[in-house]
């Protein structure tokens, strides 16, 4: 007779299978919300909870407050015609009054759910009118369940089209069952564990966000949810620490020290003690015999640019070639104009390759790269197409506000006989915590002090109902031949919102100032944006009405004034990158945050932060409470910090605890079944590269 094979603790990273009386339809909505493993399941936490516990007869229950209650259908009428909006109205009643169930486009389900005569469980928020009391859309239940498996917490979860929460809450209790037939080791540290004995383990922690007992289960500050935050930053902490001395093994190019042409480099300005302290841990890593992979991370206007060029410089001249990738082809440019201005005085040669280059320019400059001609190639991704060879590549520099791709790391290493260093930069301070996340397969350097000559911005904040007196007053900005830029939060007018949309000021402010209005927004072709770009720049245009595709760093110092409407509706990080395209000079400049009363609490609190303070770290910080990781990051960023059970804010001080305990781990040698449990973790958390590695020993 077959045994039943024991269940193993990685069965719950098996795929689910079809579950009775499931559809085909309903399984599949569920996969692509939640994954196909049992553990995906049991990961999709609800969002909130629904008290369903007050069990009061009809004459009871008040007027708009939730109940569940029993009674008897008295009365149900036919189904209305399809297509009307005549509401089905199903009587109710118990000992103690009447309830009218009321149901708007009723369907076929209504008459199995109401048998007329039959009892049944209703749960739904008590209303009132001139017919008495009545429930709109009452969650129904044959009355066989019993009351005690209804009037409990109801947890919600987030959904997909086509998808009722019904068949989710069935798949879920599938799921928890399976997990109640396994024994999950403990992977959490000792060390960890001794500092919080209220946290439940693992699977214990789960099932209290999908069985809550309250309405506070889901806070994140409860045993289970803070538990279960540890897991999954320990997770992350160590694949971050697996792949950071993965890097560290590998054999890299350690550069010389000659500093000739770094000696005759003349230098805009003095630098900061930020860029110094920046430059000398470059050059530590530059002359490691190890692959650098380092963050710089400074406010906007600190100078990172310029450090940059310098640790290129010091590459070159000690025999390698330099790539500095930029997000937009207006920003290559830039970039370009300032390392030829700078560096080809001193014999290096400088060349500019972007997607927009003729076919023909593009295959002799690639050649020249991959010849050895070339000492520095500036550009956008064009560099890492996969027709793109260089000669003896040593340092690349990307210039963007989203990370830096393993898969782009791994075309500019092709053919090299070593890695080349790589050095990201982001405009974007960083809560420390959060980097380590973010970030934390990276070292870190930042810039926070601005080179002399940058000008404090004032920032007011003002009523949308003076936007005449402001659009009156850029007359006398133009007429002292400054620049302004306009941000608007549209490019269309919508009829689902009062946002203003661009074309529409663009069009308004025409009408005033004539030629010298320009207008950016993202629906544009490259080209057409660049164009634009490129003539504010130049001066050609005096205004530019623009979306927010004008934060990234292009350098327009003849800008004064930024004025930004629906100041209320942008995230804190966002708002501090607008007004950084002005003050890049000596000239006075003013961001001006036009704003729609009333505000929000949360919209107060950035605008005033904003005028308190230009300190983009402490903003950081703001804006890490106020709004969340994503926003911090920005949406192309905010991927990298996405979390199913840890939230950024409350759970930051985790963090460094779950780094600590993860680079203890990963130092110390592992047993078997230590290998064995880490992998089942980082498994459960999709590491896995970290996961491979353990599990290869």
């Amino acid at each position: 007779m077959p045994t039943t094979p024991q269940p193993s603790p990685a069965d719950i990273l098996q795929e689910y299978p079809r579950f009775p009386h499931f559809s085909p339809t309903h399984l599949a909505k569920i996969q692509e919300l939640c994954g196909p493993r049992w553990i995906d399941l049991l990961l999709h936490i609800p969002a909130r909870v629904l008290d369903k516990t007050n069990t009061p007869t009809i004459a009871e229950a008040l007027t708009g407050e939730r109940a569940t209650l029993m009674a008897t259908v008295a009365k149900r009428p036919n189904l209305p015609p399809p297509r009307t909006k005549r509401p089905l109205s199903i009587e109710l009643k118990d000992e103690t009054g009447t309830l009218r169930a009321i149901y708007f486009n009723a369907s076929s389900w209504l008459e199995r759910a109401y048998p007329v005569g039959e009892t049944v469980i209703v749960s739904g928020k008590i209303e009132a009118d001139s017919k008495g009391k009545k429930m709109l859309h009452p969650d129904v239940y044959p009355s066989h369940k019993g009351m005690e498996d209804i009037a409990k917490f109801w947890p919600l979860y987030p959904l997909t089209g086509g998808l009722p929460m019904g068949w989710l809450h069935r798949a879920m209790g599938h799921a928890q069952d399976k997990l109640e037939t396994l024994s999950l080791p403990e992977w959490l540290p000792q060390s960890l564990l001794k500092k919080a004995p209220e946290w439940p383990a693992f699977a214990e922690a789960l099932k209290a966000l999908h069985r809550p007992e309250s309405e506070n289960a889901l806070l994140p500050t409860t045993p289970a949810r803070t538990r279960l935050a540890m897991d999954e930053l320990f997770a992350t902490q160590l694949a971050l620490v697996h792949a950071r001395q993965t890097t560290r093994l590998q054999p890299g190019i350690a550069h010389g020290s000659a500093q000739n042409l770094t000696q005759k480099f003349i230098l805009p300005y003095l630098l900061t003690a930020d860029q110094e302290k920046t430059l000398r841990e470059i050059k530590e890593d530059l002359h490691a015999p190890t692959p650098m992979l380092r963050l710089v991370q400074g406010d906007v206007g600190s100078g990172k640019t310029i450090v940059a060029l310098m640790a290129l410089l010091h590459v070159i001249e000690n025999g390698h070639q330099g790539v500095l990738m930029a997000p937009t082809e207006i920003l290559a440019r830039q970039h370009y104009a300032t390392a030829k201005k700078l560096l080809e005085p001193l014999g290096i040669t400088v060349a500019l390759l972007t997607g927009s280059a003729t076919s023909a320019s593009k295959k002799r400059l690639k050649q020249h790269i991959e010849e050895g001609f070339v000492n520095l190639a500036i550009g956008t991704h064009a560099l890492v197409q996969e027709d793109m060879r260089f000669d003896k590549l040593g340092l690349a520099v990307i210039d963007e506000q989203h990370r830096f791709g393993v898969h782009a790391r791994l075309a500019l290493s092709k053919n090299q006989s070593l890695p080349p260093d790589i050095l990201v930069m982001t405009a974007t301070p960083i809560p420390r915590t959060l980097a380590l996340t973010a970030f934390g397969d990276m070292d870190v350097s930042s810039i926070k002090t601005k080179p002399p000559g940058r000008t404090a911005i004032q920032t007011v904040a003002m009523p949308a109902s003076r936007m005449s007196e402001i659009s009156a007053s850029l007359s006398r900005i133009l007429k002292k031949g400054e620049q302004v830029y306009w941000i608007c939060p549209l490019v269309e007018e919508s009829e689902e919102s009062d946002l203003t949309a661009t074309t529409a000021r663009f069009a308004a402010l025409q009408k005033h100032y004539g030629e010298s209005v320009g207008l950016l927004h993202g629906k544009m072709k490259p080209k057409e944006k660049d164009a634009a770009m490129e003539a504010f720049k130049e001066g050609r245009t005096k205004i530019l009405v623009s979306t927010t595709v004008v934060e990234v760093g292009v350098d327009v110092p003849n800008a004064t004034l930024m004025v930004i409407e629906h100041a209320e509706r942008f995230g804190l990080a966002q708002l501090h990158q607008l007004r950084g395209r002005v003050g890049r000079s000596a000239l006075a400049s003013r961001c001006i945050l036009l704003y729609h009363p009333p505000l929000s609490e949360y919209a107060q609190e950035r605008l005033q932060a904003l005028r308190d303070s230009e300190d983009g770290f402490y903003l950081a910080e703001q804006d890490l409470r106020l709004r969340g990781p994503g926003e911090i990051l920005g949406t192309r960023q905010s991927g990298q910090t996405n979390t199913m059970l840890a939230d950024l804010y409350h759970h930051a001080p985790l963090i460094p605890l779950a780094r600590e305990a993860a680079e203890k781990v990963l130092a110390a040698p592992l047993t078997a079944p230590q290998r064995q449990t880490l992998t089942l973790l980082l498994r459960i958390f999709k590491k896995q590269a970290a996961a491979t590695y353990l599990r290869s020993g």
